[in-house]
């Protein structure tokens, strides 16, 4: 009996050495080809942008090229299931947005579970939107806007990137805290958005710190509050709405790095280690700090928790306001 267990024993350390040698073997080896990371979105977006400067300096620590693959549509769920149909080897990279949490409930079906499918490898970027105003409306902080705004039900507009985007959910919110009565003007994407609040055809927006500060620095446009629980160190001076009249209020804006779930968990350390790296950088910091961003680099499982923690938040947020997609 005793030889028996005796045999048994040793045959789970050999498992236990072979696995370790095998995983060992992996870390060495990986990457030893090109990956490839999706973007979920057309090219020239914000996500986008950060994943093209990311990518070129992370391929560098790995020591191998990594090829940007533009598959956008469907608020980023065309891209996202390229991904979640992938080997789970760690050559096939996700670069997405907040769009990865607000998709659960804004559509009905989907051929992928955002959180199952996925393993996080790293939490890059924090990006808060900016509360802004066309300068003829006669407000210039929170609390104005909202006495304008509940002496005026249904007159004062916002404009969106389009129905359920970061920019529209993040007006949504507000509207739904501060419950007052604006119209929503949907645009196709945030850059029309934005030039519809320059002409006058909405008065207000929720647009990226990135993409707005030209127009709030020329005085085109005037900037109210930030998004986020905390200040930007972009704009130090601004209040965020929670400080403003509406506590509680936070929408952040986010991008991360994700892969197939099943990949090899050494992948996702050597992932994990050199896109830190590439955040921590201080050329990085300053540009993702000149963009109204924050860089984060946190582990993944502080990633899945993010994830999880704001898919429970915004599908709750969706369905008490019944935004849908399709």
């Amino acid at each position: 009996m005793k030889r028996m267990q005796m045999k048994m024993l040793n045959g789970v350390l050999c498992a236990v050495m072979l696995l370790s040698a095998g995983a060992a073997a992996l870390a060495q080896k990986y990457p030893d080809k090109p990956l490839r990371m999706v973007v979920p979105f057309a090219p020239g977006g914000g996500t986008d942008v950060l994943a093209r400067v990311l990518s070129t300096k992370l391929g560098q620590n790995l020591g191998v090229n990594i090829v940007i693959e533009n598959r956008g549509g469907a608020g980023g769920t065309l891209g996202t299931e390229v991904v979640a149909r992938a080997a789970p080897d760690g050559y096939t990279l996700l670069f997405t947005s907040a769009s990865h949490v607000f998709n659960p409930g804004l559509r009905s079906k989907m051929s992928y579970d955002s959180i199952r499918d996925f393993a996080p490898v790293t939490l890059a970027a924090l990006v808060p939107h900016l509360l802004i105003a066309h300068p003829s409306l006669p407000v210039r902080s929170v609390k104005e806007l909202l006495v304008l705004a509940r002496s005026r039900p249904g007159e004062i507009a916002y404009s969106s990137g389009g129905n359920g985007s970061s920019i529209h959910l993040a007006a949504a919110l507000f509207v739904k805290l501060a419950k007052v009565n604006m119209v929503h003007i949907p645009y196709k994407g945030g850059g029309p958005g934005m030039i519809g609040v320059l002409a006058g055809e909405a008065s207000v927006m929720f647009p990226t710190v990135q993409s707005v500060m030209p127009h709030v620095q020329s005085g085109r446009l005037r900037s109210i509050a930030i998004s986020t629980l905390k200040r930007s160190p972009a704009l130090p001076a601004v209040p965020t709405v929670n400080e403003s009249g509406l506590p509680g209020y936070d929408a952040t804006g986010w991008y991360g790095l994700l892969v197939r779930a099943g990949t090899p968990a050494a992948a996702i350390s050597r992932l994990h280690a050199d896109t830190v790296k590439v955040l921590n950088d201080p050329q990085m910091n300053k540009r993702l700090a000149d963009d109204g961003a924050v860089a984060v680099g946190n582990t993944p499982a502080e990633f899945d928790k993010f994830i999880r923690d704001e898919t429970t938040k915004w599908v709750q947020i969706i369905r008490d306001l019944k935004i849908r997609v399709d």
